[in-house]
């Protein structure tokens, strides 16, 4: 299993825009990739997923049109761009790995084995 590092994290007012970057020990051509995100008190939520090519991505309802995933398989990296936050979106972020050539699952979080530590994201009113 690749070993995750998320970074990227901080706090910014509501409105603003913060990039997180997940960066892998190993090669994840073949791996569909997403991010998560856990808020206190509540459940872990998926928030983005790509797949190992990069033409597919798919987005949980309330971060279209905001968030962007993408992903830079030469640096083993998945980015998540994140526009218009809002404090709600206040949580700390998960980068995640599904094993090698495995499909995307519409952020089913079953099928994702590898995870990382987490970065916090806060956003203030």
């Amino acid at each position: 299993q690749v070993q995750l590092v998320e970074s990227g994290g901080g706090s910014v007012q509501a409105g603003g825009s913060l990039r997180l970057s997940c960066t892998a020990s190993g090669y994840i051509y073949s791996n569909c990739m997403a991010w998560f995100r856990q808020a206190p008190g509540k459940e872990r939520e998926g928030v983005a997923e790509i797949s190992a090519g990069g033409g597919y991505n798919y987005y949980a309802d309330s971060m279209k049109g905001r968030f962007t995933i993408s992903r830079d398989n030469a640096k083993k990296t998945v980015y998540l761009e994140m526009n218009s936050l809002k404090p709600e979106d206040s949580a700390m972020y998960y980068c995640a790995a599904a094993p090698p050539y495995s499909p995307c699952a519409h952020l089913g979080q079953n099928a994702y084995r590898s995870w990382g530590q987490g970065t916090q994201v806060t956003v203030s009113s």
